[in-house]
């Protein structure tokens, strides 16, 4: 054999050594990954199983899953300058809703009032001011929650919405609530109530337990108004709100009607 042929068999059997050096570490880089996932995936499932048990004791600083692809300023940009029904003709602003996107409680009220439509902010008025004082005596800011309503317009007089009008307006609402995906709903007065959990009970059959809307727990108590002209309830609402807080303490679920 001459040299170019001897060289010829020494560069394949150099090469031939390095393929199978280069096999047998991809072997063991493979053989290593597969055991790295494993223990990767037992490392998450012991870490998800945690997670939800965090949060079922209701540990506040638990991040929320976020299903909605909605943003509330999304939802208000689709809202427009609605004019979807009749109230659009007499109203002076929208009242869309403001507070913490991220709120762990949404409350919801009926409609705006004349205060309201003046500012276009929700319960700025009388009822307003004793929701304020309602949320600051659990000692929360009102900042801290997110402030709506069924309807987004006054109606004329302050009058009652009507059942087209909150068929109009009150999907909005489902998506704000959606968006947010709070730890707990509280619906003040029949309105919210019953648009709410689809029902045709009165308020007083409806407070005092916890009910499930959107997936979410919801609390249903007087609406501020009604205690206004009623002052002795506040002593019920009060109670509702302690629901409320074994709501968002994990200490109270859904309860069957």
């Amino acid at each position: 054999m001459g040299r170019s042929g001897r060289n010829r068999e020494a560069a394949r059997g150099r090469y031939s050594r390095r393929r199978c050096s280069l096999m047998g570490n991809d072997v063991t880089r493979s053989t290593s990954g597969r055991q790295a996932r494993r223990e990767l995936a037992t490392v998450a499932q012991s870490l998800g199983a945690y997670l939800q048990y965090q949060a079922a004791v209701g540990l506040e600083w638990m991040p929320r899953e976020r299903r909605s692809e909605e943003t509330l300023p999304e939802i208000r940009a689709d809202l427009g300058d609605c004019m979807r029904c009749r109230l659009h003709t007499s109203r002076r602003h929208i009242v869309y809703g403001e507070g913490d996107a991220s709120a762990r409680v949404v409350i919801v009220g009926e409609g705006p009032g004349a205060e309201e439509d003046l500012h276009g902010r929700p319960f700025v008025g009388a009822a307003g001011r004793l929701l304020e004082e309602i949320i600051a005596a659990v000692g929360w800011r009102r900042h801290e929650v997110y402030i709506c309503n069924v309807i987004k317009c006054r109606p004329p007089r302050n009058r009652e919405p009507q059942e087209d009008e909150i068929a109009t307006c009150g999907p909005f609402l489902r998506r704000q609530i959606r968006a947010i995906r709070p730890r707990a709903i509280l619906a003040l007065g029949n309105v919210a109530a019953r648009f709410l959990l689809s029902s045709e009970t009165p308020i007083s059959g409806l407070r005092g337990r916890v009910h499930e809307c959107e997936g979410m727990p919801l609390v249903a108590t007087y609406h501020p108004a009604y205690l206004l002209r009623n002052p002795l309830q506040k002593r019920r609402v009060w109670q509702d709100i302690q629901v409320l807080l074994e709501v968002l303490r994990g200490k109270r679920g859904a309860q069957a009607a």
